[in-house]
């Protein structure tokens, strides 16, 4: 069986429980070195924009739907 070590995951529940809708998925593309997180499912984004910290906020209107981190890993 796979060990997985808990203290580096839950921290993140610290950013999921106050997500929108509740509702939190993520992948990462390790090529690309990019995680995305999504708030909503299905998510159709309809606008975007890039922040000065390379984060691209996806919107949905005028709902956040998600998130793409760009760099991920050196976070």
């Amino acid at each position: 069986m796979a060990t997985v070590l808990l203290d580096e995951y839950l921290p993140l529940l610290r950013a999921i429980r106050p997500a929108p809708r509740g509702y939190a998925s993520s992948s990462y593309d390790a090529e690309a070195d990019v995680l995305y997180i999504s708030f909503k499912k299905p998510a159709v984004a309809t606008d975007s924009e890039l922040t000065d910290e390379d984060v691209v906020v996806r919107y949905e209107g005028d709902e956040v739907v998600g998130l793409t981190i760009l760099h991920a890993s050196t976070r």
